[in-house]
């Protein structure tokens, strides 16, 4: 089963928040129309090239769509994208600051029109407030949200290598559209959702606002350990490799001095026996692993945190996931395809046998549009107009 299928959304998206909501939505069945622009459509198709031609970042968040090329610059655009609106459940959009609602696609005017429609918008800082119309991109985001200064190492803050301002806004955003299609089912009433880039960062910032507004500190960034718990780093083994180990408790530490160190001494020393204790002394307990870590294999370290009952990692580059056990062991890759032919995708993270995931193809630029405007009722000769790019701004 596929449980939103029979679902119609209609995408105005770029890059990656709202096509990552939309696709989620795709993978469990709804049908989605991506609306793009005569003149190259969504700017992540053209990023790079590196999936046999085509952009990583597109192929990532746009498989389960039809491609549908719009010039919403001329009045007939306009119109197609009604007729298209006119059929859907969901909305979801994340132009320009004020570009949807100039296209008459903004929520207060398609909810008046359908107050069943669930709209919702992803912005840079959502609605409301002095920031509410700025531009605003990951990176942007995260350095005003805080996350850029946690991150890295001290003197050395750092963007985080996922863009996590985009991927939270959008699975905010895929949240909120299911929350609100259950809802409608029970009240008949849609719902106009507003989700910001900046509110997703700021909300995932929680423990370190909390230790500003309640200790009176900023969190430090420590590279890769966590600011709040010691130990817990990253050590360099005997044979060059990286392994990552560390507590999260009183007992696991205990563990960790008597049965990785061999330092029983150090189980209940007084110095180490409390979390906030150990944190002052970062540096001495990362001393004492790394020496540790250093007379050994990375096999042998892991096999040893192992028989102790603690985490532990290998810190992987992304072409070392590609061969991971973890997900070859479950079958966890699929292929999809493309316009440049079959591409290697992971399935959605839930695993339930409840539901059947869908898998199409990453749409080619207007792949769909003949297609769909048949469907909403244009003859061939209206299409060509509606689809062509306009010379000047159109009427």
């Amino acid at each position: 089963m596929q449980p939103l299928a029979g679902i119609l959304v209609v995408a105005l998206e770029q890059a990656v928040a709202a096509p990552l909501c939309t696709r989620h939505l795709g993978d469990l069945g709804a049908r989605v129309v991506k609306v793009e622009s005569p003149d190259g459509g969504d700017f992540a198709r053209h990023y790079d090239d590196v999936v046999h031609g085509l952009s990583a970042h597109f192929t990532w968040v746009n498989r389960n769509k039809e491609s549908v090329v719009l010039d919403l610059k001329r009045r007939t655009g306009r119109e197609a994208l009604g007729r298209l609106v006119a059929r859907a459940d969901v909305v979801v959009q994340n132009l320009a600051p004020g570009a949807a609602a100039r296209l008459g696609a903004g929520s207060a005017e398609l909810r008046a029109r359908r107050p069943e429609l669930i709209t919702v918008d992803i912005s840079g800082y959502g609605s409301g407030g002095p920031y509410a119309r700025g531009r605003a991109y990951d990176l942007l985001v995260q350095a005003e949200a805080g996350s850029c200064a946690i991150t890295g190492t001290a003197g050395g803050p750092a963007k985080p290598g996922i863009p996590l301002a985009d991927i939270g806004a959008g699975m905010y955003a895929f949240a909120s559209v299911l929350t609100a299609l259950y809802t409608r089912q029970r009240t008949g009433e849609g719902a106009s959702v507003s989700v910001g880039l900046f509110d997703a960062v700021a909300e995932w910032m929680g423990f370190a606002l909390n230790q500003a507004r309640y200790g009176g500190v900023d969190v430090e960034p420590n590279g890769v350990s966590s600011p709040m718990v010691a130990p817990y780093g990253a050590y360099r083994t005997a044979d060059g490799q990286t392994l990552v180990l560390g507590t999260t408790n009183d007992a696991e530490w205990r563990r960790l001095a008597a049965r990785v160190l061999d330092r029983a001494e150090l189980a209940d020393d007084p110095r180490y026996a409390t979390n906030s204790a150990r944190v002052t002394r970062r540096g001495e307990l990362d001393e004492m692993i790394g020496q540790w870590a250093g007379r050994r294999t990375l096999a042998e370290c892991r096999a040893q945190a192992e028989r102790a009952g603690l985490g532990h990692a290998r810190l992987n580059r992304p072409t070392d996931v590609l061969d991971h056990p973890q997900l070859t062991a479950r079958d966890r890759w699929r292929e999809v395809g493309s316009p440049a032919g079959p591409v290697t995708v992971l399935l959605p993270p839930p695993q339930t046998a409840a539901w059947t995931w869908r898998l199409d193809p990453v749409p080619g630029l207007g792949e769909h549009t003949e297609a769909v405007l048949k469907e909403l009722g244009y003859a061939a000769e209206e299409i060509e107009e509606i689809a062509a790019p306009a010379e000047g701004c159109g009427t």
